[in-house]
């Protein structure tokens, strides 16, 4: 594992080295500084910890469902969060379930007994794609027990490379790795890895939880009333980008019995800014809007944080951006709403978004023509739109029960 740990060195360099450019890197040295006094001062020395760890925000929100059940049900445990990115960190670093936060040190040998020395957890639980060698295996060592949950796995990675052994070797140290799917299982099976499980993926826990605890938005219901009371229908537009936005709102300008609501993935003036640029009917700002006068126009723009999981009940279609770019962004909380989501043709390694193609309830377009014809389609028959709806339903619904799942391995 030497070039492995020369690796690790050098990234750790060229965090220090960009840090006075980089706000994402001063900030994760700045609370890398902060980890051991943290748990030296906030360690309960009588406390059985549970560690959780997630690189960022999107797999926090994996381990959630997971963290929310331990909490519940196993209520003597204490949580230990740590983050490898600063998105995450930030936004979740006074996340109420865990009773500490902080970052994970770089997988430094010495850095890792340190850590764990002053951790001391019961059990590591590492969520997704985090695999640090010297982390697992010092737990292994230890005898913590240490498992990998919603994990998935594609045939580019490097456990399948003809020089991957010693990665190959690193996870026969898990206790048990949970997948996502049978492909996983089936590719690390060929390499003899086989401590696995076939679970499934938290995020649908996750979505039907948020689906329960949606937010009141009577400016956004009083919008909907009204294009109901006009039979008109409603395009939900989440996490949109520019090119995502050229596409669906040159077909709404051209669309009278189509409304629009759009939350686009960033939310800075000249972001904005552009999308009113393109509209050609009447739009106003969510931070504007009153339930007394947004029925008055077509578009309602949301220049806040926080409010699209909530938003998708109230449309019949939804766009999801990201896939003219990165990559789509999460299709699961608008599916679990019973409406069809369309995306654009970069979705090759986002699963559920195959499975929805494949189950009736998920589109991918190529361009604005493709979109057209699709929403045409939808608008002039009903019926189809509402079976496509359903169809993405049932697929979150069928694949939730996954937390029971995990908890029954775990063994707590």
């Amino acid at each position: 594992m030497l070039l492995y740990n020369i690796a690790i060195y050098l990234y750790a360099f060229i965090v220090r080295l960009v840090s006075p450019f980089n706000t994402k890197a001063r900030k994760m040295l700045e609370g890398h500084k902060e980890v051991y006094t943290k748990l030296k001062n906030e360690i309960d020395c009588n406390a059985e910890y549970i560690w959780f760890h997630a690189a960022s925000l999107g797999e926090f929100e994996q381990g959630r469902p997971i963290m929310e059940e331990v909490k519940k049900s196993h209520p003597h445990y204490k949580i230990l969060l740590t983050f490898f990115s600063p998105s995450g960190y930030e936004i979740r670093k006074d996340y109420p379930l865990a009773d500490i936060v902080c970052y994970l040190p770089f997988d430094k040998k010495h850095k890792v007994k340190k850590f764990l020395k002053l951790a001391k957890p019961k059990m590591a639980i590492f969520i997704k794609y985090e695999f640090w060698y010297n982390y697992i295996n010092q737990l292994h060592k230890l005898g913590i027990p240490t498992y990998m949950v919603s994990a998935i796995f594609r045939p580019t990675q490097i456990f399948f490379r003809w020089y991957g052994k010693p990665m190959r070797n690193m996870l026969k140290l898990y206790s048990r790795i949970c997948l996502q799917d049978e492909n996983s299982a089936v590719m690390l099976a060929k390499i003899g890895i086989i401590n696995v499980e076939v679970c499934g993926d938290t995020r649908f826990d996750r979505v039907m939880d948020i689906q329960k605890q949606a937010k009141q938005l009577p400016v956004v219901e009083r919008f909907a009333r009204k294009a109901k009371e006009e039979n008109e229908t409603i395009l939900i537009a989440g996490s949109s980008w520019p090119k995502d936005e050229d596409v669906f709102i040159s077909y709404f300008n051209m669309t009278a019995d189509l409304k629009l609501i759009v939350a686009p993935h960033e939310i800075d003036e000249a972001h904005l800014k552009y999308i009113e640029s393109i509209l050609r009917r009447p739009y106003i700002r969510y931070s504007q809007a009153i339930p007394e006068n947004v029925g008055d126009y077509d578009c309602l723009i949301i220049d806040s944080f926080g409010l699209l999981s909530s938003i998708y009940r109230y449309g019949q279609v939804a766009y999801i951006g990201g896939g003219f770019g990165v990559g789509i962004h999460n299709l699961l909380e608008a599916a679990v709403y019973d409406i069809p989501v369309i995306f654009g043709p970069n979705f090759k390694k986002f699963r559920e978004a195959h499975q929805l193609i494949e189950q009736g309830g998920g589109y991918s377009i190529a361009n604005a023509e493709d979109f057209r014809g699709l929403m045409d389609e939808f608008l002039q028959y009903s019926n189809t739109l509402e079976a496509a709806g359903a169809h993405a339903g049932d697929y979150v619904k069928s694949n939730t029960g996954v937390v029971k799942r995990v908890l029954n391995i775990l063994e707590l």
